[in-house]
C-alpha cells in the first residue's frame, strides 16, 4: 500500500473532491468548492518527494524533475482513481489529484439539461464543453458518451492526458488512448482516429493549432468531434480557437468552424444553498443554420443575442440559468451574483 493512500482514503471519507499538497504546508481537501485543512503534519520536502515518487514511475519522475510538471492517473487499486498534477513552485515540490468518480454518471443523474441528449444523435461536427478547472467538464463529457455507448451502435475514441473515465463497450465499441503511453500526441492520437473508421472522437483537450485543425479536418470527413477548453462563455470559446492561429489563417478557420460548429456549452459549478452539494450552471449555444453568419463575422453580441432568442431550442446564456437555479432555491443570492456575468443586469 502507497504511503500517500492514508490521505486518499480521507478525501474519500470526506466526500472530498481534490487533494492538495504543497511542501511547507499542511495538506488541504477540497469539499463542495472550499479547502479545508486536514489534521496532518506540515508536509517536508523528503516526505513529500517519498510518497510522490511512489506512485508514479521511474520514467515520469524524471520527466517531472526535468520539465517541472507532470500529469498522470493514479489507482488505488479497484477503490478508487485520481487524476495527478506534480509541479514545482517557489517553496519546493506540489500536488494536486483530483478523484475520478468508479462510476460514470448518467445526465439524468446529472440534472444535465434534455438538449445534451441532442448531442449524441449528431452524425457529425464539433462539440465543446468549456469552463474553468474544476467545472465538471470531464463528468458532463463522461455522461454523453456514455449516453451514446448505451442507446446507439458506435465506434468511439477518446484521447486524453490522461484517461479519466474508463467506458465499458455496450451498445458502442470503444477504445481509450492516453497521451505519452498510448499516443506521442493528441495530434497523433486525432490522425490515428482519422484513419481508424472512428465514429465519434473525444479530446481531452484542444490546446494547440495542429489539434483544433484535425478536429477540424474530422469533423469534414464526417466524425462526431468533443473536445474541452477552459473558457467560460460560446463567445470567448469562438474568439480563442480562432486565436491560436496567425493572423493570415483566422478567416479561414472561422468559416470551418461555421460550418463544422455543432454546439457549445459552457459551465460553471456553484455551492448549493445548503452546502451539501454542488449544481452546475450552463450557456448552452446550438447550431441552426443563422449561426454560419455570426461565426464567419466573430460578432459577439450578436452571437449573445442568438443565444437569448433561441431559448425555445433549448438555448441559455449563463445567467438566465443561474436565475433559474436561483428560483429553484438550489443555490444563494450571493453564490449566483458573484458567478453572473452581466452583474449590473443580473442586480
Amino acid at each position: 500500500m502507497a504511503r500517500i493512500d492514508e490521505l486518499f482514503r480521507v478525501l474519500m471519507e470526506r466526500d472530498a473532491s481534490d487533494l492538495h499538497l504543497e511542501e511547507g504546508q499542511r495538506p488541504k481537501i477540497r469539499v463542495h468548492g472550499g479547502l479545508h485543512p486536514l489534521d496532518f503534519p506540515v508536509l517536508t520536502k523528503n516526505y513529500l518527494k517519498t510518497i510522490l515518487a511512489e506512485i508514479c514511475s521511474p520514467e515520469n519522475w524524471r520527466r517531472f524533475e526535468l520539465h517541472g510538471d507532470l500529469d498522470f492517473a493514479y489507482a488505488m487499486g479497484e477503490k478508487a482513481r485520481f487524476r495527478a498534477n506534480y509541479f514545482r513552485h517557489f517553496y519546493g515540490y506540489g500536488a494536486i489529484f483530483r478523484i475520478i468518480p468508479s462510476k460514470i454518471l448518467t445526465l439524468d443523474q446529472l440534472e444535465a439539461p434534455s438538449v445534451f441528449k441532442s448531442f449524441a444523435y449528431l452524425r457529425a461536427g464539433l462539440v465543446l464543453i468549456t469552463g474553468p478547472t474544476g467545472s465538471g467538464k470531464s463528468t458532463t463529457l463522461a455522461a454523453v458518451i456514455d449516453y451514446i455507448n448505451t442507446t446507439q451502435v458506435k465506434k468511439i475514441m477518446t484521447i486524453e492526458d490522461p484517461v479519466e473515465f474508463v467506458h465499458k463497450s455496450r451498445k458502442s465499441l470503444i477504445s481509450h488512448r492516453e497521451v505519452g503511453d498510448d499516443t506521442r500526441s493528441f495530434t497523433s492520437g486525432l490522425m490515428s482516429a482519422i484513419k481508424s473508421d472512428i465514429n465519434v472522437v473525444l479530446v481531452g483537450e484542444m490546446r494547440d493549432k495542429e489539434t483544433v485543425s484535425l478536429a477540424l479536418t474530422a469533423t469534414e470527413m464526417g466524425m462526431l468531434v468533443f473536445g474541452t477548453l477552459h473558457t467560460n462563455s460560446a463567445a470567448k470559446t469562438i474568439d480563442r480557437i480562432t486565436d491560436i492561429f496567425p493572423s493570415v489563417q483566422q478567416p479561414q478557420i472561422r468559416g470551418l468552424l461555421a460550418v463544422t460548429l455543432r454546439g457549445i456549452v459552457s459551465q460553471q459549478l456553484l455551492r448549493s444553498a445548503d452546502g451539501s452539494r454542488r449544481y452546475a450552471a450552463h450557456e448552452i449555444l446550438l447550431y441552426t443554420p443563422g449561426l454560419t453568419g455570426i461565426v464567419r463575422t466573430g460578432d459577439s453580441s450578436a452571437l449573445y443575442s442568438f443565444i437569448q432568442t433561441g431559448r425555445k431550442l433549448g438555448m441559455t446564456t449563463m445567467d438566465n440559468s443561474l436565475l433559474e437555479l436561483l428560483s429553484e432555491n438550489k443555490i444563494t443570492k450571493t453564490e449566483a451574483y458573484n458567478k453572473a456575468q452581466d452583474k449590473g443586469k443580473f442586480a
